[in-house]
């Protein structure tokens, strides 16, 4: 069962439901990702009812008991993100590929949008100034979104380190995080248990953790001081990160006038750089 099929099912079962079993079939359509890969203990505790009255649901739904709903979820869930089925979709509809593309993007950057809590863009901006040096944590095309951020945390003149797979795996280099350190991760699906245990490991060793996901389940959101959420959807390949780019860009311009007078001095070395006719060509414009 996919999951348009999945939803479907559920859509038609919610009226004719009692109150209790409303509300709980309602979570799981609106939270599918995050009730996937949680415990049904965390979801009976969120939700305020008996792990007996998930199972119930869970029947009335058609599924043996809550493992099999939860199986379900999973697969639905991964079926969304499977770059082999989104292309098998996306040939049905090839003429109609750029504009659904362009549409995703566009909801991709309002929902991110929509989502993003000004207190934590402070509270972000408190913790790079205080940390001696920040690690960007990322795997996949998760670590595209961090050499954004690590990029643009070098031009301010912030102490940082890229951390991606090579000669070391993430785990060995989070070896090498300090007390004072923040860490700063994106993880989009799919999820990386060499990713989680960087953290982790961080997270053990003092640092400070953020996170940037699609979903308050993923696993590193458990370390996080200070977690934002995007939006990933896309019609081919595996998960956009778009919007993921574009709260980079927000972050850290909120902090680019935090730092102030600190991030100015830096920026006015590398306007001096970019004047640097060996490396720029001026008459053509400069932006950094």
């Amino acid at each position: 069962m996919d999951s348009t099929d999945l939803q479907s099912m559920m859509l038609q079962k919610i009226p004719d439901m009692p109150n209790k079993a409303r509300r709980v079939t309602e979570y799981l359509l609106s939270n599918m990702r995050e009730a996937a890969f949680k415990s049904i203990g965390e979801v009976a505790e969120e939700l305020k009812v008996s792990k007996a009255q998930l199972v119930r649901v869970s029947r009335v739904l058609g599924f043996k008991g809550y493992s099999e709903l939860k199986d379900c979820l999973q697969d639905a869930i991964l079926e969304q993100v499977n770059p082999a089925a989104m292309l098998t979709r996306a040939v049905g509809m090839k003429d109609e590929l750029p504009h659904n593309i362009l549409l995703s993007e566009h909801a991709n950057i309002d929902d991110t949008w929509t989502q993003i809590d000004f207190s934590k863009m402070e509270e972000f901006c408190r913790l790079v100034e205080a940390a001696k040096n920040t690690a960007m944590v990322g795997w996949g095309i998760s670590s595209l979104v961090m050499e954004l951020a690590y990029t643009r945390f070098c031009v301010m003149g912030l102490p940082s380190v890229l951390v991606k797979r090579g000669s070391l795996s993430l785990v060995e280099q989070a070896r090498a995080i300090c007390d004072g350190s923040l860490m700063m991760v994106c993880e989009m699906p799919s999820y990386s248990i060499d990713v989680t245990e960087a953290i982790e490991e961080g997270a053990r060793r003092g640092a400070k953790i953020v996170t940037v996901t699609d979903s308050p389940a993923a696993p590193v959101c458990r370390y996080a001081d200070v977690s934002f959420f995007v939006s990933g959807a896309s019609p081919t390949f595996g998960s956009s990160i778009i919007g993921a780019m574009f709260l980079v860009h927000i972050l850290t311009s909120s902090l680019v006038i935090h730092l102030g007078d600190t991030a100015r001095d830096a920026l006015e070395k590398q306007a001096e750089y970019l004047h640097d006719e060996r490396f720029f060509h001026p008459i053509y414009g400069l932006k950094y």
